[in-house]
């Protein structure tokens, strides 16, 4: 697959909210991150209803920011689909005020949660690692950075949560996401 690159978070959020979406960059990714994790084909198309019903009451997104969906989704299906252990959050830059930043890792996660639950996955069916991994997530949606702690330190954790993340998405995907196709090579007859 190519590789898609995205514009600046603060761009696709200035993006989202001049078309009048309320989504951030992190929930709007968090979101087709777990479609795809849950098993969603992105070559199937079907991914833009569920992200109208979810994020706009059903109605369609605007061209612009239609087109940055279609984009994050291409990325986040190339990172997860290779599995060379290169996905990333879509989230503010380490620059950001801390807690923003873990203001939009709870926003990714929740929106996560909420895109593999959108594309069908039933608890019933899963593996008891994938639950384990399903319970962390949740746990880690009702996180936030405490103000009267020290901020380096706070800072140091959210990255060690930010990691934890991204691997609890690729093992997600590991079991539930499509698989990278693998060309079958058959024997030549001479």
């Amino acid at each position: 697959m190519t590789q898609v690159t995205l514009p600046e978070y603060s761009n696709i959020a200035t993006t989202l909210k001049s078309d009048s979406l309320a989504v951030t960059p992190a929930e709007m990714h968090g979101l087709l991150a777990g479609m795809l994790c849950g098993g969603l084909d992105p070559e199937s198309g079907n991914w833009m209803p569920m992200l109208y019903d979810y994020t706009n009451d059903g109605q369609g997104w605007p061209h612009q920011s239609l087109s940055l969906a279609a984009a994050a989704l291409a990325q986040a299906s190339s990172e997860l689909i290779d599995g060379q252990m290169d996905f990333d959050l879509l989230l503010p830059d380490e620059n950001e005020a801390l807690l923003d930043r873990g203001d939009a890792v709870s926003d990714w996660v929740s929106a996560f949660i909420a895109g593999i639950g959108l594309v069908g996955v039933t608890a019933g069916k899963l593996s008891e690692d994938t639950k384990e991994v399903l319970a962390d997530l949740a746990e880690i949606a009702q996180l936030g950075i405490d103000e009267d702690d020290d901020m380096e330190e706070q800072a140091l954790l959210l990255e060690q949560v930010i990691e934890h993340v991204r691997v609890c998405a690729m093992t997600l995907h590991a079991e539930l996401g499509i698989k990278p196709s693998k060309e079958e090579t058959k024997p030549t007859l001479h």
